[in-house]
């Protein structure tokens, strides 16, 4: 591409990434207190290597901390709120009738407080709810973006158990895509030495999830990690989703040759509408990006379950964050999962690609009559150890 195309593209993308207008920062996290005996509350540990911002009710920024951080917070979600959305307010503090706010928020001391919390909260679930989903979030995002997204997305799931929000130190501006990225790397460490620690916990099973560059993450951390530790984590790992990863596809496949077969498939969600990723692959020298993947069947015969929501409408502009429209359908979905995974590694040769359109599934799953234009694949599996 000639440098005048090159610059052509990032300008065009730069104006569609930022058509959304005015994004949260400081002092997002101010407490509201008004009643709203409707709204449900996600209530999120947090993990981070983002550095202790001082301005009032904003936590954390987006420079880099040499120590990791430990943080709580309650949101509320409203009681009109619409699956897949995130209702920012207007202003500060916001009406929790109609929009997220934060109920309460603050600092953890230490490591073990942090554990110790995290017990005490598994310890009050029945032994069926003993969950940990932890999420990871992607480039270009602030603090306050990355805590209501997972409130969102911890609410739409009805899930039950204890959510733990890793955060690593992106500025958030799309400029500053080498910085994040290098944040990223910088944060490896402290991300393997949370998922062992929370797989020493009262927690049953973990299920990881991460988003665009979280996932650039999350694999390298995986790669890097002491062989025991991979394996103690791999004894906790329920389901690991990667959601519009911003991965070079070469780089992942070279990722996972070093891993190994996984114990059990993992799931990608692609979409090739995604600018977002249009935009990295243009920063990365043209090299296809793992969420808009052009070859959703050869993801699969890498042992992965892909979700390809191309034809979903997108509720943001960048068409990055269409993974958040299905956390209302998780439930429903991991159990058609599973099925397509006993079907595929049953018969080896029925084909590899199952090719389910999920739409008359998800219609059902959502008590409407509208079809989610969704397709699954998959390729026959074989279970086997990980390394």
């Amino acid at each position: 591409m000639q440098p005048v195309w090159v610059a052509a593209t990032l300008v065009f993308a730069l104006l569609v990434l930022t058509a959304c207008g005015g994004r949260p920062d400081s002092g997002a996290l101010v407490i509201n207190t008004e009643p709203a005996p409707d709204a449900k509350i996600s209530d999120i540990m947090i993990v981070t290597t983002r550095e202790r911002d001082s301005r009032p009710d904003t936590y954390f920024g987006g420079e880099r901390s040499s120590a990791v951080s430990y943080a709580e917070a309650s949101i509320s979600v409203p009681p009109s709120h619409e699956p897949g959305q995130i209702e920012w307010p207007e202003s500060l503090p916001g009406n929790p009738e109609k929009d997220f706010v934060a109920r309460s928020a603050g600092y953890i001391a230490d490591k073990a407080a942090f554990k110790r919390q995290i017990n005490e909260r598994l310890a009050a679930l029945p032994p069926n709810k003993r969950e940990i989903f932890v999420f990871i979030h992607g480039y270009n995002t602030r603090f306050p973006e990355g805590l209501y997204r997972f409130a969102q997305i911890v609410h739409d799931a009805k899930f039950e158990g204890v959510p733990v929000f890793f955060t690593w130190a992106s500025r958030g501006t799309l400029k500053d895509y080498v910085y994040d990225l290098n944040s990223a790397a910088i944060a490896r460490s402290a991300l393997e030495e949370t998922l062992v620690e929370l797989t020493n916990t009262r927690a049953t099973n973990i299920t990881i999830l991460a988003h665009s560059m979280g996932n650039w993450l999350l694999m390298e951390t995986a790669v890097q990690a002491k062989p025991e530790n991979r394996r103690r984590i791999a004894t906790k790992i329920d389901d690991i989703v990667l959601a519009a990863p911003d991965i070079d596809i070469d780089l992942f496949k070279a990722q996972l040759r070093k891993l190994g077969k996984p114990p059990k498939p993992y799931t990608v969600i692609v979409s090739k509408d995604d600018r977002a990723l249009r935009l990295s692959r243009t920063i990365a020298g043209g090299k296809e990006r793992v969420g808009a993947y052009s070859d959703d069947q050869d993801l699969a015969e890498l042992g992965a379950i892909v979700i390809d929501v191309t034809e979903l409408e997108s509720l943001d502009g960048a068409h990055h964050s269409k993974f958040a429209q299905l956390a209302q359908l998780r439930p429903e979905m991991r159990k058609t999962l599973s099925n397509s995974v006993v079907s595929s590694s049953a018969d080896q040769n029925r084909g590899a690609n199952l090719g389910n359109d999920l739409g008359s599934f998800v219609g059902n799953a959502a008590g409407t009559a509208v079809a989610l234009p969704i397709r699954v694949i998959t390729a026959p599996f074989t279970y086997g150890g990980g390394s």
